[in-house]
């Protein structure tokens, strides 16, 4: 069986994709790269400038509670 028209379209686009055009595939994983490291840090200057009891979910605590908590 010979490979058809579109099978050599299929291949030529990919061989253009992995060898041509100044390393397009390693741009578009620096860059994938910079996103997810990006996102990390936003989660993490997110959760640590707030205290600990003005995190998402914390309930507002009475004065007797806050005695209890600091003996």
């Amino acid at each position: 069986m010979q490979p058809g028209i579109w099978q050599i379209l299929i291949i030529a686009v990919l061989a253009l994709l992995l060898f041509g055009g100044r390393g397009k595939i390693s741009s578009l994983m620096g860059d994938a790269a910079k996103g997810i490291r990006a996102f990390r840090d936003g989660l993490k200057d997110g959760d640590s400038d707030k205290a600990r009891d003005e995190r998402v979910g914390a309930l507002p605590r009475t004065e007797a509670e806050k005695e209890d908590l600091k003996s």
